[in-house]
C-alpha cells in the first residue's frame, strides 16, 4: 500500500484519474488530508465507492501521543509521538510573539554525533517520510487548538541526511490546499553537511538556513561534532559564503555555548572574521544539560555577545523556553526508550 499523505498535488491528481475519477477529486483528497483525517471514510464529500478504493490501495499516517508536556513556566508544549511502526520522535510548540512555531523532527534518531546533543545518543534508526513530517504540525495544531505560522526544521535527525524527504514535505506545507506556510516562515538547520548546503543554494528556496556551528576552530569543532571530521569548518564556511552569493539569503549560526571549549574571546574574534563579508546572524544558546555528556553550560555568553557586537556581528542570546519539561531536543525521547529498556 501507498502512503498517500507524501504525494503532491498532481501526483493526487493523476493516481485518481488512474482509478477513473476525475481530475478535481486529487484536489479534495489533497484538501481532506490536510485537515487531519485519520480514514477515508471522514472524507465525507467523496462518493462510498471512491472511498474504498483508495482504502483498498493507500493508507494514511497518524501518529499517537505516547506522552505529552507542557510548560507552567511559559506554555510550551512537548509531544512524543508513537508511529506506525513504534517508534517515536519528539516536537515542541513554542509561542513567540510573533505566532506560534512547530520544531519538527526529521528521522528517528541521528547518525551525527553532536558530543552535547540527546538526539544522537542511541544513533540513527531511520528517516521520517514526508507525511510523518508533516503529521508534526498537523496533530501539533489540532492537540493544542493553536495555529502555526512557523516551522523549525531543528528537532532530531539531520535534515540534510533526509532532503529528498524534507524538500517533499516543505512542497506540501506550502502548498495553498493545504497549510499553506510560506517558506520565509520555514528554518532549516543543518550540523554543516555541505554538499546539501550547495544544493539547498541551487533551488534558492526563501527558507532561512540555520547552521549548528558550536565553534569557528577545527580543534574545538572536531572535539564536538564528528561532522567536522567529513567537511572542515573552513570547507563549511565557504559553503556558507557560496549559499549567501546565490541566495541573498542571511544565514543564522547557531552556537550552543559550552565552558571551556568554545567560549574564548578569541573563538569569538575568529567567529566574526569568518562571518565577514556575509549578513550572518549568531544565535548563542545556553546548553542544556545531558546525563550522557561531559560538556557543562558557559556562563560567558554575555561577554561573547559583547565581544561579536563589537566586530559588528549580529548577536543574541536565545530565550529558553520549555526549561521544566525537557524541551530540548531527544531528552523525552530518551527518557521513553529508557523506560522500554527497565520494562
Amino acid at each position: 500500500m501507498t502512503d498517500i499523505k507524501s504525494m503532491t498535488p498532481a501526483e493526487l491528481t493523476d493516481a485518481l484519474r488512474a482509478l477513473g475519477e476525475a481530475a478535481y477529486r486529487g484536489k479534495q483528497v489533497f484538501s481532506w488530508l490536510h485537515r487531519g483525517v485519520t480514514s477515508f471514510d471522514a472524507m465525507s464529500d467523496l462518493p462510498k465507492p471512491l472511498r474504498g478504493k483508495l482504502a483498498e490501495r493507500f493508507y494514511i499516517t497518524a501518529p499517537n501521543i505516547a506522552r505529552k508536556q507542557v510548560s507552567k513556566l511559559d506554555g510550551t508544549i512537548k509531544y512524543l509521538w508513537e508511529l506506525r511502526d513504534g517508534n517515536c520522535i519528539e516536537t515542541v510548540l513554542m509561542s513567540y510573539h510573533h505566532g506560534n512555531t512547530v520544531c519538527v523532527s526529521t528521522q528517528v534518531g541521528c547518525r551525527m554525533g553532536c558530543k552535547f546533543c540527546a538526539s544522537t545518543v542511541a544513533g540513527k534508526v531511520r528517516d521520517l517520510a514526508p507525511s510523518e513530517m508533516l503529521d508534526q504540525v498537523l496533530f501539533t495544531k489540532l492537540d493544542s487548538g493553536r495555529e502555526v505560522s512557523n516551522i523549525v526544521l531543528m528537532g532530531i535527525g539531520e535534515p540534510m541526511d533526509n532532503l529528498d524527504n524534507v524538500l517533499r514535505f516543505l512542497e506540501l506545507v506550502n502548498s495553498p490546499d493545504g497549510l499553506n506556510i510560506g517558506m520565509r516562515h520555514v528554518s532549516l538547520s543543518t550540523c554543516g553537511v555541505v554538499p546539501g548546503i550547495d544544493r539547498l543554494a541551487e533551488l534558492g528556496l526563501q527558507l532561512t538556513l540555520s547552521v549548528s556551528l558550536h565553534a569557528p576552530d577545527s580543534a574545538a569543532r572536531s572535539r564536538i561534532m564528528p561532522v567536522n571530521n567529513a567537511y572542515d569548518v573552513d570547507e563549511l564556511f565557504a559553503a556558507c559564503h557560496r549559499y549567501f552569493e546565490k541566495t541573498g539569503r542571511r544565514i543564522s549560526f547557531e552556537y550552543a555555548m559550552i565552558d571551556g571549549v568554545n567560549d574564548s574571546d578569541a573563538q569569538a574574534d575568529l567567529l566574526a572574521r569568518k562571518i565577514r563579508g556575509m549578513p550572518g546572524h549568531v544565535n548563542l544558546i545556553p546548553l542544556n544539560d545531558v546525563v550522557e555528556s561531559e560538556f557543562k553550560p558557559s556562563r560567558r555568553a554575555a561577554a561573547f555577545q559583547k565581544r561579536l557586537e563589537a566586530h559588528g556581528i549580529t548577536a543574541t542570546v536565545r530565550r529558553s523556553l520549555g526549561g521544566d519539561i525537557d524541551a530540548s531536543c531527544g531528552q523525552l525521547r530518551r527518557k521513553a526508550m529508557e523506560g522500554r529498556e527497565e520494562a
